[in-house]
C-alpha cells in the first residue's frame, strides 16, 4: 500500500528544513513531498492521490497561499485534505481568512516544532477518523437500501400473488382488479396536476396505482356461495361481503414485513377504505370528508365506474356516458368535490381506457 503523504509548501528552505526534521521519525508512515510556490504546490496536489496533511505558507512567490486554497475550495479538496496555514504575525487578517476558506489550524511564525508535529498528527487522525465513519455509513446505507429492496420485491411478490388468488375464483373480479390499476393511475396522476394540496408525487401515484390492485384482496375470505353467487345477493349476504374490506387488513397485517412503509400504508388505506363515502354512509368504518384517505377515494370512484360499465350477473352494463352522469349526479354514493372535478377532467381518458391502456406502459 503507499505511503500516506505530507506535502509542504514554503518559499524558504530553512522553513521546509524544520517542517521536514518534524517527520523525521515517521518516514516508514509518511512521504514528505516539498513546494517551494503556490503553483507548484496545485502541481504537487494534482499529481498525489494519497496527501493526507498540507503545511500551507501565505507568503510566496508565483501564487501565494490563498491561491492554493482558493484551488482547493473550487476543486472541492478542502473538505478531504486539511491544510494547517503557517503565517507571520505581520499578515494582517491572515488568520480570520484562513479560517473561512475551511483550513484545519493555523499556526503562527516563529513556530514550535513540537507543537506542530503534535497539531499535524491530531488533525491527521481526526480527518481519517472522519473519512472512516463516513465510509462506514455510506456501506450502512447501501445495506440499509439492500434490505429495503429486498424487502420491497418481496412485498409486491406478495401482492401479486394474493391478487392470482382473487382472479383465480372469480375472472370477473380479476379482470375489475386489473381495470382499476389504470383508472387509478389517471384519477392520481389529475389530482397531483390540478390539486397540490394532496401533495402528490409521480412516486406516490405509482404506489397508490399499484397499492389499488389489494382493494378487494378480502375477497379471498369470502365463501364461494356469496363471491361467485349468480343474482343479487341478500342484505345477509350482502353484510357479508362488506366484510371483505376488514378481511384484507387482516391479511395485509400477518403477511407484510414492512408496516411502517407508505407503500403498506396505501394498501391498507385502500383496502379498508375503498367502500367509504364522503357522506358517512360508506363502511366499514363510515368515515367522512377528508377523514377517507385520499387513496381510498381515488379507487373508490374507479371502482365505482369499472362496476357500472361491467356486466354483472345481476345486472347488465351501463353506457360510459350514463355511468359518468350516475357518479356525477351521486346516484352512487357520494364523492367530494375535488374528486368529481377531477373524475370529470379525466372523463376521455375513462372512456378511451382500452387506448389508454395499449398506448402507456403501466408497472
Amino acid at each position: 500500500m503507499d505511503k500516506q503523504q505530507i506535502l509542504i509548501v514554503d518559499d524558504e528552505e530553512i522553513n521546509r528544513a524544520i517542517l521536514m526534521e518534524m517527520f523525521a521519525d515517521s518516514r516508514d508512515e509518511y512521504e514528505l513531498l516539498e513546494a517551494d510556490n503556490g503553483r507548484d504546490a496545485i502541481k504537487q496536489i494534482e499529481d498525489n492521490s494519497n496527501i493526507v496533511l498540507i503545511l500551507l505558507d501565505v507568503v510566496m512567490p508565483i501564487l501565494n497561499g490563498f491561491k492554493v486554497l482558493e484551488y482547493m475550495q473550487e476543486q472541492g479538496l478542502l473538505k478531504e485534505i486539511p491544510v494547517i496555514m503557517i503565517t507571520g504575525e505581520t499578515i494582517e487578517d491572515s488568520e480570520g481568512k484562513a479560517y473561512a476558506f475551511g483550513v484545519a489550524d493555523v499556526i503562527h511564525k516563529p513556530f514550535y516544532s513540537h507543537i506542530v508535529k503534535r497539531r499535524s498528527k491530531n488533525i491527521i487522525e481526526l480527518y481519517q477518523n472522519k473519512r472512516n465513519m463516513e465510509a462506514r455509513l455510506k456501506e450502512q446505507e447501501m445495506e440499509i437500501r439492500a434490505q429495503e429492496k429486498e424487502i420491497r420485491e418481496t412485498n409486491e411478490f406478495m401482492i401479486d400473488a394474493l391478487s392470482s388468488v382473487v382472479e383465480s375464483r372469480s375472472a370477473e373480479t380479476g379482470e375489475h382488479t386489473k381495470r382499476i390499476k389504470y383508472y387509478t393511475r389517471i384519477m392520481a396522476k389529475c389530482l397531483m396536476e390540478h390539486f397540490p394540496r394532496y401533495e402528490l408525487t409521480s412516486a406516490r401515484v405509482d404506489a397508490i396505482s399499484r397499492a389499488s390492485v389489494m382493494h378487494d384482496i378480502g375477497k379471498i375470505g369470502i365463501s364461494d356461495a356469496i363471491l361467485l353467487k349468480p343474482g343479487r345477493l341478500t342484505n345477509e349476504e350482502f353484510e357479508v361481503m362488506k366484510t371483505h374490506t376488514t378481511i384484507g387488513c387482516d391479511l395485509l397485517e400477518k403477511l407484510y414485513r414492512d408496516r411502517t412503509s407508505e407503500f403498506y400504508g396505501y394498501c391498507y388505506d385502500i383496502c379498508r377504505h375503498h367502500h367509504e363515502r364522503w357522506d358517512g354512509r360508506g363502511y366499514p368504518d363510515h368515515l367522512v370528508g377528508d377523514d377517507i384517505p385520499i387513496s381510498a377515494q381515488i379507487v373508490a370512484v374507479a371502482d365505482v365506474y369499472d362496476v357500472l360499465v361491467s356486466p354483472r350477473v345481476y345486472k347488465d352494463p351501463f353506457s360510459k356516458e350514463k355511468a359518468f352522469e350516475m357518479i356525477m349526479n351521486g346516484e352512487c354514493g357520494q364523492f367530494s368535490s375535488d374528486i368529481l372535478k377531477c373524475f370529470e377532467l379525466a372523463r376521455e381518458d375513462f372512456f378511451n381506457i382500452m387506448e389508454v391502456i395499449e398506448s402507456f406502459e403501466f408497472s
